[in-house]
């Protein structure tokens, strides 16, 4: 795979920084065509940014032999996005809280955070084939 291949609700990349724009752009206009509220879009954007960046980065270790895959789910009332990579996965309960004093000038360890706080929900889930990160943010009226 040397470039994006989009199919529905689905986004797959290669693991490269290059092609997060692409899939933030892809993201933004299912959330569009749903006619979903600016703050949950920009919410539901930043989320999947991050966690996308943690599967290049960090699950495949910016190994562009290996993908990303991004799948939407938007729901009457909730967005759902799955995000697959092919890493091994880590502890999702080790990273250290980067608002603690001695955290706080650390470059790493924030992208988490952040999802926590933009989304209803963060799931984890680690497989012998990759991580699989669900998040959920419900739609207000």
């Amino acid at each position: 795979m040397n470039k994006p291949e989009i199919s529905g609700d689905v986004i797959v990349i290669p693991s490269d920084a290059v092609y997060i724009a692409t899939v933030d752009e892809f993201v933004e206009k299912k959330l569009d065509k749903a006619g979903v509220s600016k703050s949950v879009k920009a919410d539901v954007a930043i989320s999947v940014s991050e966690i996308v960046d943690n599967a290049i980065f960090h699950g495949n270790s910016g190994d562009v032999n290996k993908k990303v895959t991004v799948k939407i789910d938007i729901r009457k009332d909730e967005v759902e996005v799955v995000i697959t990579d092919q890493g091994r996965g880590f502890d999702s309960d080790s990273i250290p809280n980067p608002v603690e004093k001695s955290n706080i000038l650390k470059r790493v360890g924030r992208g988490i955070f952040i999802v926590r706080s933009l989304m209803d929900s963060v799931d984890f889930n680690f497989t012998s084939t990759g991580t699989r990160v669900v998040i959920k943010k419900r739609i207000k009226g």
